[in-house]
């Protein structure tokens, strides 16, 4: 071929590098890889086979097998088989592992049952970026996302899930036994025979009796769910409003650099009772006493909200407007003023709403407010209220929610923050995963995963802030 760059001949002798060395530059983030491993207590952490057996078949340090995962993950290769193949022909995992070549049984049962330990690394890649001042702002932005399990929406039984797709068998039953019934009336070459009629009707009703068993399972569960292939995971949806069988991660995105502070794996659907929980968790890892948090509506809840002002943590949360008075075209509770100084409200038609008693509900102490002789002759009283009067009720600790609104108030593009800042890590780790996400089962080794990626997300994020010496240089300090 003329006139075009040409190939070395497969068959002509090569004088390559004497050592392996050679074939890795020295801004290559294996080596990141291999100082931050080497400079971990391993033993320390928790990893099992530390220490080696003085007896029996000698085995793979962890500080290999660890190494080799957190390549994979940085490098998109979760797979255990694709990570064997890996260490026959990758040049940079040669360099990592010595040339050595573990089996994928062995690369499998070392993240399976080393879930702690690894859980833990994450951690103490967090702390390193907090000796580096990388969370020098104290603001995060927390957020969930839903993340797909190994288990087939066929395979996950809810109440609604299972009652309609019984009724779906009971009315194919009917449907096949009517025509039965009308068979001989039918021309044969149009329709199913007896015997095909009947094999239909026994396969309809062994589903049924199948479904049956599952949905006795499914009544012992707390939630009221049962999933086949991958127990811990559930039915939840998406953040596209479609239903999927998986978990929901909550994680603490720290504002200045997008590194990923803390996180949790879940399979509760909602964020609604995660707040408290992680805010104090990213407290604890910051160390910060001055920490604010910014999060959706989707956190909203009273008891939350004041969990974390006890805690000194400045919340930012909008509020969740379901009020059934709006859609009716009235006045919501938003249209109220509350009057501090006097305890009492100050409605649209400019009356006053005095305190009466306080009422238990929900465990919560609610104050009562009403004014029946404004309410009886208010010209406005059909925009408020179908009732014989108004009666508004607050929560004794609504003073901090309304503290937060005005804070919100205050910083109007709190909300910018939270999106520009959360959502990526999630749309980053979700591209790597691929279309199936998690590929392990169970809460317990779905959390080991989702660490793994989120320790090769904050690699990438700190090796692109600070370069790849610099962050050498300081893992050995």
């Amino acid at each position: 071929m003329k006139r075009f760059v040409e190939g070395e001949s497969r068959s002509q002798s090569t004088l390559f590098p004497e050592l392996l060395d050679d074939y890795v530059c020295e801004d290559n983030p294996v080596r990141v890889i291999d100082v931050f491993v080497d400079e971990l207590d391993l033993g320390g952490l928790g990893f099992s086979g530390v220490e080696p057996q003085a007896t029996g078949r000698p085995s793979y340090h962890p500080s290999i097998l660890l190494k080799l995962y957190i390549y994979g993950y940085l490098n998109r290769i979760q797979s255990s088989r694709r990570l064997e193949r890996e260490t026959h022909r990758n040049v940079e995992m040669m360099w990592l592992t010595g040339r050595l070549m573990p089996d994928f049984k062995t690369i499998a049962d070392f993240r399976k049952n080393n879930g702690k330990a690894i859980r833990k690394v994450c951690r103490e890649f967090v702390v390193l970026c907090r000796n580096l001042n990388l969370f020098a702002e104290s603001l995060v932005a927390i957020d969930g996302s839903k993340f797909k399990a190994v288990n087939a929406r066929e395979k996950n039984f809810t109440r609604a899930k299972m009652k309609t797709r019984l009724l779906q068998i009971e009315e194919s039953i009917d449907h096949y036994f009517s025509q039965l019934d009308s068979v001989d009336s039918q021309d044969k070459s149009e329709s199913d025979t007896p015997d095909q009629l009947q094999d239909k009707i026994t396969k309809l009703k062994a589903e049924m009796s199948r479904l049956k068993k599952f949905e006795a399972r499914m009544l012992k569960h707390p939630d009221k769910q049962v999933s086949l292939t991958d127990p811990d995971s559930r039915s939840m949806m998406s953040g596209s409003g479609k239903g999927m069988v998986g978990y929901n991660t909550q994680a603490a995105v720290d504002c200045k650099n997008h590194l990923i502070v803390t996180h949790e794996v879940t399979n509760i659907g909602n964020d609604r009772n995660q707040l408290s929980s992680m805010a104090k968790k990213t407290q604890q890892v910051i160390g910060s006493k001055n920490l604010k948090v910014i999060a959706d509506r989707g956190y909203y809840k009273g008891e939350e909200i004041l969990a974390c002002d006890e805690a000194g943590i400045t919340t930012y949360v909008p509020k969740v407007l379901t009020s059934g008075s709006k859609k009716h075209g009235r006045f919501s509770k938003q249209d109220f003023q509350y009057l501090a100084k006097s305890n009492e409200y100050f409605c649209p038609a400019k009356q006053r709403l005095p305190w009466h008693y306080i009422v238990k509900e929900a465990g919560r102490n609610m104050h009562c407010y009403w004014n029946t002789a404004a309410c009886k002759n208010c010209s406005i009283k059909a925009q408020c209220t179908p009732s014989k009067e108004r009666r508004i009720k607050r929560w004794e600790h609504e003073a901090n929610l309304d503290a937060m609104q005005s804070r919100l108030d205050h910083n109007s593009d709190a909300m910018l923050i939270r999106k520009s800042t959360v959502e990526h890590p999630f749309g980053t780790i979700k591209a790597w995963m691929g279309a199936t996400h998690f590929t392990m089962k169970t809460l317990k080794h779905v959390s080991t995963e989702m660490s793994l990626h989120v320790l090769a997300y904050n690699l990438k994020r700190v090796m692109k802030i600070i370069g790849i010496k610099p962050l050498i240089e300081a893992i050995r300090v």
